[in-house]
This record gives C-alpha cells, structure tokens and sequence, in this order.
C-alpha cells in the first residue's frame, strides 16, 4: 500500500487547521455547505482506509480467504502492513463506527423527541409562546417546526429586534440547518479531527441565518443589535434546537456589523482540490488493496509460476 493510505488522514488535518479561519471568510451559507461536505468526505475516507488497512489482515484469515478465493499465505507476503498495524487499525475503525453510531443514534432519538415536542406546542402559524419569565428564544424543527420564543425574551427585545429574532429562527427551519448539525456532529464522532470542523460548521450556520434576517428586515445593524441583546438577556437553547444565542456571539455581532462576506475563489478552489485529492488517494489505495488480492489470488499465482 503506497502513502496514498495516508491521504485522508492528512487531509483531516489540514481542515481542522484551515477550517476555522476559512469559514469566517467565507459567505455563512457556501460555508456551511463546504465545511459539512468536507467533514462526510474527510470522515467516509478515513473510515474507507481504516477499513482497507484491518482488510490486509482479516484477509488472511483461512475462512475469509476460502469464501474470497485467494491464498492467505500469499496474501500475506504480498502485504506491506504488519499484523500489529492492521489491527490496531480494526480496532480504530469499530471505535470510530461505534462512536458515529452511537452520535447519529443519540442526535435521531432527540430530533424525534424534539418533533413530538413541537407538535404538542400551542402556536400561531410556526410560532410558540411559552410562558417562562426566563428569555429564550430557538428553532425547533418538526413537523411542522416552531420557532419557540418565551414571554421574557419577547419583553428583553423592542418589536423591531423580535422581528429580527423570528427571521433568524424561521431560516433555521426554512433551510434544515438541523440536518447539517446533524451529519457535522457524527462525523466528529467518528473522526475527532473534524472537531474543529464541526464548530466552524456550526458558527457559519448561526452566521447564515443572521445574513438571511439581515436581508429579511433589511437592516444589518438592527439584526446585530438584537443578536447581542437577546444573548445578554437569554440562555442558551436546549436539546436539538439552534438559537439566536448560539456560537460566538461577539465574532457574529462583528460579521453583522462589516459589509456582507464576499466570494474568495481562491479558497472555494483550495477546497475542490482538497476534496480531490483525498478521494483520488482513497482511490489509488483501493487500487492497490484491488491489486495485492489479485496477486494472491490462484489465477495469477498459477500464471506467475507458468512464466517462470
């Protein structure tokens, strides 16, 4: 197996170095859909060379070897990994499986639990008043979703600023930034280099809602201002819901108050090539775990010794 096996590891880390800086210069929503296509592509391809290097040794195994029709001792002088090192990484890939499971498991059971919750809410139209003297405001998503909002935090917030509010929650809804959550949260599970990946996924979509209320109202300022009053007088939202109070607020309040991101090609390109080359290294990998089995396969082995 050539250093290609290495690729996917390596691209891990120079997202969870890069991801953090890129996703602040970029536009909230391309940043988003970026940084969760990076984190599944970077995550997949990790899982996909973990696999392959615990192959190199499973494939010897006498039982797999006679149902896969190839020669375990072959096999294994063909195999440039020793046995230590296939399986410690079968060990990693059933960690790192069990971990997305157990995340994708755990974030399943509170959407649902968070759907059940909303349709049992009182509310006009999408929108949930709950009497709680305690301001807090956050997307609940369900079928259908609700914008939950508490008397307290409809009396911290003047009415232009609550309007700001609603249009920051109803884009949480309108574009599913739960699902992004989502799928950012189990590949950090099963890849805890994307951690860094996964918060800077999750700012840009708090980011992308703020740019979606500030086209709403029309007002970039008003929207910044009722980010900031409504994170001084609330709390943070529960369970699986996104709130205005949600990510760094100071950074967003910052964002809000600069003229609205541009395009940088020049990353949008850094991040294709990225993708590239970690699905070209994967690919090269299975070409050469596709190649190794040939060769221990009795066709060839036959073949070869025929040559001779």
């Amino acid at each position: 197996m050539s250093i290609s096996f290495c690729t996917p590891f390596a691209v891990s880390g120079v997202l969870a170095l890069a991801a953090p800086w890129a996703g602040r210069r970029l536009p909230p929503r391309l940043a988003s859909w970026l940084l969760t296509v990076a984190a599944v592509v970077a995550a997949g391809g990790c899982a996909a060379a973990l696999a392959m290097l615990a192959l190199t040794l499973i494939g010897r195994i006498p039982l797999v070897a006679a149902v896969g029709r190839w020669s375990p001792g072959v096999l294994a002088a063909h195999t440039p990994v020793a046995p230590s090192i296939a399986a410690v990484g079968g060990l990693a890939l059933a960690g790192c499986l069990v971990a997305g499971t157990v995340s994708a498991c755990r974030q399943a059971r509170v959407l649902l639990a968070a759907r059940r919750e909303s349709r049992g809410l009182v509310a006009a139209g999408d929108l949930a008043v709950i009497d709680d003297a305690v301001p807090t405001a956050f997307a609940l998503p369900g079928s259908p979703g609700r914008v939950v909002v508490s008397s307290g935090m409809l009396q911290a917030l003047d009415a232009d600023e609550r309007r700001a509010l609603f249009a920051h929650e109803r884009a949480h809804l309108r574009h599913r930034h739960h699902v992004f959550l989502l799928l950012l949260q189990v590949t950090a599970a099963v890849n805890p280099l994307l951690r860094r990946v996964a918060s800077a996924g999750s700012y840009a979509l708090e980011r992308w809602a703020d740019e979606e209320a500030a086209a709403v109202v029309a007002d970039r300022r008003l929207v910044a201002r009722a980010v900031a009053r409504a994170a001084l007088a609330g709390k943070h939202a529960p369970g699986p819901a996104l709130a205005v109070t949600g990510g760094p607020v100071p950074q967003r309040v910052q964002a809000l108050l600069a003229p609205p991101p541009r395009v940088p090609r020049g990353l949008v390109v850094a991040h294709a090539l990225l993708m590239v080359v970690c699905c070209a290294g994967l690919a090269l990998s299975a070409q050469d775990m596709d190649q190794m089995f040939d060769a221990a396969s009795p066709l060839h082995t036959a073949v070869t010794t025929h040559q001779r």
